[in-house]
C-alpha cells in the first residue's frame, strides 16, 4: 500500500487552487523546507514574512520596504503579479484587525484564481469566523523515520569533526536509534543526540536506552499519552488462556510473511468484564509479550474548554501513537473517555465528534497501532463500538477461575519475596471464591503489612484472615456483577 508523502500533499493542495492553507506546527523551520520544496516542483516564487523582518523574496536576505506592517504586508501582495507562495509566520493574530482581515480576504479571493497560495504557520493557529472558512488546514505530522534518519546524520558528523565524538553504532543499532527517535520533532531528535554524546564524548548502543528515557519524559510533558517502554514492562498475566491463544496468532499479523500475503496488522481488541479482574494488566501484558511500547491514552485530558481543542488534542495524542507505531495504545474505560449518551447536548457535541473520529480512525489507521480498549459498564458503552469489525475481536473477562486464583496468588507471592511452596495455595484459592485479581493481590499486600507490623513472618493464616475480613465486589455490588455476565453472555469470548 502506497501512501503519499507531505510534499505530494500540500502540492496537491495547491494545485486544487487553495488560497490559505493553515499549518499549526511547533517546526516552523520543517514546514519552511517543505514549502520551498513545492514551490520549486511548481516552479513558482518563495516569499517568506514575519512582523520583524517583512517580506523578503527567497533566496534574498534583504526585505521589501514598508512590508513589516501587516496592513502594509496584504497590500503588497496584492500588487504583485507574480504567482508565488506566500510563507507567513504567526500572522494569524493580526487577523484580529479588521481592515487586515477585509484586505486580507480580499488578496485570497484573488489567488483562488490562480496558483499563488498563503501558508500560514504558528504553533498554535486560531482563526476568525469569517477567515476560517476560506482556510484548509495542512497537518504536519511528525517526523518519519527516515526523515529523522536525514536530519540526525548531519548533526552526527558535525559532532564527530569538531568535538572528536567517537561514532560507535553499526547498522542494526543505528536503526535501533532512528526507532528511538520516531515521536520527536527533528529539533528535538538533534538536541538529544548532541547531549548523549556530549555527555561521554561517544555516541554508542548504550544511548539508545537514553534517547529512550528522554522520549518518555516528553510524552509525559505532552500531558496525553503516558509511555510505558518495552524494556521497562515486566507485567505478568495469570490465566486467560483464550486471550493469549488469540495474541499468539494475531502476532503474525507484525510478521514480513503477513505482509507478503497483503495481511494487515491486528486493529485491536475490546475487553470487557467485572472491574479488577484484570483488563489493564492484560493491555500491559500484551505490549510485553509482543516486545512493544506501550501508549496509555489519558482521554480525560483530551477535553478543553475551547472550542476545537478537544478534537486537537485528540489529533495529536493519535499522531504520537502513530509515529512510535508499532505499539500498543491502551484507553482505559472507554466508556468514560468518550461518554456519547450522557453528555452529548451538555458539552456542545465534543463527546460525540471525538467518538466519530476514533472511530474513523480506528476503521481507517495505516499504521500498526494495536488498539486495547477497556470497559467495566456495558450499559454506557456505546453500540457501535461492540459491533463486528470495529475490533478484532470481543473479550470479557470475569472473575478467576479456582486455576486462575491460584496462579494470581504464585505471582503476587513470587512478587513480594515470599516462596508459594511455604503456603497452602488450596486454602488460599478456595477462601478467595468471588475474589477478582486486584482483591487478591491487596489481600496479600495488606497482609505483608500486618505481618509486619506483629514483627512475625508472613504465612497462610495471615492471608486467611485478611480474606475473611474482605467484602469483595461480588458481594457489595453482587447485582452489577451479575447484571454484566448475562449481558456478556452468548455475545464475546471468554479470556479464559
Amino acid at each position: 500500500m502506497t501512501t503519499s508523502s507531505p510534499l505530494h500533499d500540500l502540492k496537491t493542495l495547491v494545485l486544487s487552487f487553495h488560497s490559505i492553507i493553515a499549518i499549526e506546527t511547533v517546526e516552523e523551520d520543517r514546514a519552511a523546507k517543505l514549502i520551498r520544496a513545492a514551490a520549486n516542483e511548481l516552479g513558482l516564487t518563495v516569499f517568506d514574512w514575519s512582523v520583524t523582518q517583512g517580506l523578503v523574496r527567497l533566496p534574498a536576505t534583504q526585505a521589501i520596504h514598508g512590508t513589516a506592517d501587516p496592513l502594509g504586508l496584504v497590500k503588497h501582495i496584492e500588487d504583485l503579479t507574480v504567482k508565488a507562495l506566500f510563507h507567513l509566520k504567526d500572522f494569524a493574530q493580526y487577523l484580529d484587525n479588521p481592515a487586515v482581515a477585509r484586505k486580507f480576504r480580499e488578496v485570497a479571493q484573488g489567488f483562488a484564481r490562480n496558483l499563488s497560495t498563503i501558508v500560514l504557520t504558528s504553533p498554535t493557529l486560531s482563526l476568525p469566523s469569517n477567515i476560517e472558512h476560506k482556510v484548509v488546514h495542512f497537518d504536519l505530522q511528525l517526523p518519519t523515520r527516515d526523515e529523522i534518519r536525514q536530519g540526525i546524520q548531519p548533526v552526527i558528523q558535525s559532532l564527530m569533526a569538531q568535538r572528536n565524538i567517537e561514532y560507535q553504532l553499526s547498522n542494526d543499532e543505528f536503526d535501533e536509534l532512528v526507532n528511538a527517535l520516531t515521536g520527536m520533532t527533528l529539533n528535538q531528535a538533534r538536541q538529544i543526540i548532541a547531549y548523549a554524546a556530549l555527555v561521554d564524548g561517544k555516541l554508542g548502543p548504550d544511548d539508545v536506552s537514553k534517547v529512550i528515557e528522554r522520549k518518555a519524559q516528553i510524552i509525559r510533558d505532552g500531558g496525553l499519552l503516558e509511555y510505558f517502554p518495552a524494556a521497562a514492562n515486566r507485567y505478568e498475566l495469570g490465566g486467560f488462556n483464550n486471550l493469549k491463544q488469540w495474541l499468539a496468532r494475531a502476532r503474525l499479523g507484525f510478521s514480513p510473511e503477513a505482509r507478503a500475503l497483503n495481511l494487515h496488522p491486528p486493529r485491536g481488541i475490546f475487553i470487557v468484564g467485572v472491574q479488577g479482574c484484570g483488563k489493564s494488566l492484560a493491555a500491559k501484558a500484551i505490549a510485553r509479550e509482543w516486545h512493544l511500547p506501550l501508549l496509555k491514552l489519558d482521554a480525560g485530558r483530551l477535553f478543553d474548554k475551547y472550542i476545537g481543542e478537544s478534537e486537537k488534542n485528540f489529533r495529536k495524542a493519535i499522531a504520537m501513537a502513530e509515529s512510535m507505531a508499532p505499539a500498543v495504545l491502551w484507553i482505559d474505560e472507554i466508556e468514560k473517555a468518550m461518554p456519547v449518551r450522557s453528555s452529548g447536548t451538555q458539552d456542545g457535541g465534543v463527546s460525540q465528534r471525538l467518538f466519530g473520529a476514533f472511530l474513523t480512525w480506528l476503521q481507517e489507521k495505516q499504521q500498526p497501532v494495536f488498539v486495547v480498549a477497556t470497559a467495566n459498564d456495558l450499559s454506557n458503552t456505546p453500540p457501535e463500538l461492540l459491533r463486528k469489525g470495529r475490533f478484532d475481536e470481543i473479550f470479557f473477562v470475569d472473575l478467576p477461575s479456582e486455576a486462575e486464583r491460584r496462579a494470581i496468588f504464585t505471582i503476587h507471592l513470587e512478587l513480594h519475596k515470599q516462596s508459594p511452596d511455604d503456603f497452602d495455595l488450596d486454602r488460599l484459592t478456595a477462601a478467595a471464591e468471588g475474589f477478582s485479581g486486584a482483591e487478591i493481590e491487596q489481600a496479600v499486600i495488606a497482609s505483608l503489612y500486618r505481618s509486619l507490623h506483629r514483627k512475625r513472618p508472613l504465612d497462610t493464616s495471615v492471608i486467611l484472615q485478611e480474606l475473611s475480613e474482605t467484602v469483595p465486589l461480588s458481594i457489595s455490588r453482587r447485582e452489577d456483577v451479575v447484571r454484566l455476565r448475562e449481558a456478556a453472555r452468548g455475545r464475546f469470548v471468554s479470556v479464559h
